[in-house]
C-alpha cells in the first residue's frame, strides 16, 4: 500500500547521531590528465634469470619511484613483468618466499609522492604486482584473479578495478590487468579467455561508464591469434595506440611491428603494453596523444629502468550533454545499475517512491514520459510523492552505515523539492551527505549498486 506525502513523510524511528552534510563545491565541465602504464621488474632477484643483483634492482625501483613522482603524472598503473622459463619456474615454486608484492614495490612506494596508492596485495604468491598511484581519489576498489591461467601464473594474476574520481559525479572505470604470459597452445588460450573475463566484467559492472583498460595485455593485433578486438568490439573502447597510428589496427596476421631493444625511434611500432578506452553518455572522453615514455626511464648509464615501454596517453574529457550526475555514497556491494543510457531527452520527474523501514529497502522514479527506473528490494512500507508541473527534487540527503553483513548500506534517504516538500524514510546513521542539484536542474536518474536493498547510490540531474 502506497502512503503519500504532501509536505513530509517520516518512515521509522530516527535516531540522535548528528548528520554530516558536504558543503557543495564548484564542478569542473571539462578537464585533462594522463594515465602511464608501466611494467617493473620488481621480481625477487635470487630467482630471476635477468640476473640483475638485488642492491641494483632496489636502485632501479628508486629511480622509477623517483621519475613517475617529478614526471607530472596524475594517474600511475603499474604491473610486474619477469619473463622466465618453465623449468626456472619448477625450480622455483618449492621456495617460494612471502615477498611484499614482488619484493620491491615498498621502494617504489617509498620514492613516490602520489596522494592515493593502492594497498600492496601481499607476497609471491598471493600478490598480484599489480598497484595504482594516483592524483585522484577512487572508490570500489578490488583484486579480481583469473578464472583461467595458464603455467606463467607464479602469482595471483588477474586484474584490479576502481572508480577513479576525476572531478564531482565525474568517474572513469579503471581497470589495470595483467594478462597470462608465455606461448604454449595452454597459455595463449587462458590469455584469451583473461581478455574474455575483463570484456564481460566491463559489460556487467560498467554500464553507462566512461572506461580505461591498461596494462600487460601480451596481446598484438598482428598475432591471428589473439583476441585484443573483442574489447573494442564488444566493450566500445578505442585503442588509444591504434589512434595515434592513424586509426586503423594493423591486420591480423600481418608482419609483427616489434619494438627494438632499447628506446624506440617512435610509436609506430607495437608493443604488448596497451591503454583504451570509452567515453560515456555523461562525458565524451578523447586521447589526445600516445607516447612511449621511455626515455624518461633511464639508468644513469642510459640502460632501460621498465620492463617494457612505459606508455603515457594524454586525455580530456568533458560534459557530453546537459546531464550531470553527483557523488555516489554508501559501499561497493550489491549489482551495478546506471539509470544514464535511458535517461530520454527533456526528462522530467513526475512521482518518487520510497520503500523502507529501517533502511532504504528501494525506490521507483517516474518520469512525466512514463519512463519508470526501480531499484532495490520490495521490503518496507512504500511512501510516495507526486511532484507539481513546475516541482523537482533539489536535494538528497543520505545516511549509510554498516550492515549486519558487514556490507555498507543506505539506510536513510530524504528527497526534498524545489516548494519545500519532502520525503523520507528509514534511520539516520553517523555517515550521511546531502546532494545538491546545479542550479535550475532536478532528479531525473539514479546510479549505483543494488540487491535486496540499496547499497550505493548517486543521482543523475537534467535542467527543469
Amino acid at each position: 500500500m502506497l502512503h503519500y506525502s504532501i509536505a513530509l513523510i517520516i518512515a521509522g524511528s530516527l535516531c540522535l547521531a548528528s548528520p554530516i552534510s558536504l558543503t557543495k563545491r564548484a564542478t569542473a565541465s571539462s578537464g585533462n590528465f594522463n594515465v602511464i602504464s608501466i611494467g617493473v621488474n620488481g621480481f625477487p632477484a635470487t630467482f630471476d634469470p635477468s640476473g640483475i643483483p638485488a642492491i641494483n634492482k632496489t636502485i632501479n625501483m628508486m629511480y622509477i619511484g623517483t621519475k613517475i613522482s617529478h614526471g607530472g603524472y596524475d594517474i600511475v598503473n603499474v604491473q610486474e613483468v619477469c619473463k622466465f622459463s618453465r623449468r626456472r619456474l619448477a625450480d622455483w615454486i618449492p621456495t617460494v618466499l612471502p615477498y611484499q608484492d614482488f619484493d620491491y614495490h615498498a621502494t617504489l612506494y617509498q620514492y613516490d609522492n602520489h596522494r592515493f596508492r593502492t594497498a600492496t596485495s601481499g607476497g609471491v604468491p598471493v600478490g598480484s604486482g599489480l598497484n595504482t598511484l594516483s592524483n585522484y581519489s577512487w572508490i570500489d576498489f578490488s583484486r579480481i584473479d583469473w578464472y583461467f591461467c595458464g603455467g606463467a601464473c607464479v602469482a595471483k594474476q588477474g586484474f584490479t578495478f576502481m572508480r577513479m574520481q576525476i572531478e564531482e559525479g565525474v568517474y572513469i572505470d579503471m581497470i589495470n590487468l595483467d594478462t597470462n604470459t608465455w606461448t604454449d597452445p595452454a597459455d595463449q588460450m587462458a590469455r584469451r579467455w583473461n581478455i574474455e573475463q575483463v570484456s564481460d566484467f566491463i559489460n556487467v559492472n560498467s554500464v553507462g561508464n566512461a572506461v580505461i583498460v591498461c596494462g600487460n595485455t601480451h596481446l598484438r593485433y598482428t598475432s591471428s591469434r589473439d583476441n585484443i578486438r573483442v574489447l573494442t568490439a564488444q566493450n566500445g573502447l578505442t585503442d588509444a595506440w591504434v589512434q595515434a597510428i592513424g586509426g586503423k589496427a594493423p591486420a591480423a596476421g600481418a608482419d609483427p611491428m616489434i619494438c627494438p631493444e632499447g628506446v624506440p625511434l617512435d610509436i609506430n611500432c607495437e608493443d604488448e603494453h596497451n591503454v583504451l578506452y570509452r567515453g560515456s553518455p555523461f562525458i565524451d572522453l578523447t586521447s589526445l596523444g600516445f607516447y612511449y615514455d621511455t626515455p624518461i626511464f633511464l639508468s644513469q648509464e642510459g640502460s632501460v629502468l621498465t620492463s617494457q615501454n612505459p606508455i603515457r596517453v594524454e586525455f580530456a574529457w568533458s560534459f557530453k550533454s546537459e546531464l550531470r550526475q553527483s557523488d555516489l555514497y554508501g559501499g561497493a556491494h550489491g549489482t551495478w545499475f546506471n539509470d544514464l543510457p535511458l535517461v530520454p531527452s527533456a526528462p522530467k520527474l513526475a512521482s518518487i517512491v520510497l520503500r523502507g523501514a529501517n533502511r532504504l529497502d528501494g525506490f521507483t522514479l517516474t518520469l512525466t514520459s512514463g519512463r519508470t527506473f526501480t531499484h532495490g528490494g520490495s521490503g518496507g512500507t512504500a511512501y510516495i510523492l507526486d511532484l507539481a508541473s513546475d516541482e523537482y527534487i533539489k536535494t538528497v540527503k543520505l545516511c549509510w552505515n554498516k550492515h549486519i553483513n558487514g556490507h555498507t548500506r543506505i539506510f536513510y534517504a530524504k528527497a526534498t523539492t524545489n516548494k519545500s516538500k519532502m520525503i523520507q524514510v528509514g534511520q539516520w546513521s553517523p555517515h550521511c551527505a546531502t546532494s545538491v542539484a546545479p542550479s535550475g536542474y532536478g532528479v531525473v536518474g539514479t546510479y549505483g549498486q543494488d540487491g535486496q536493498e540499496i547499497d550505493q547510490l548517486g543521482f543523475i540531474y537534467a535542467p527543469q
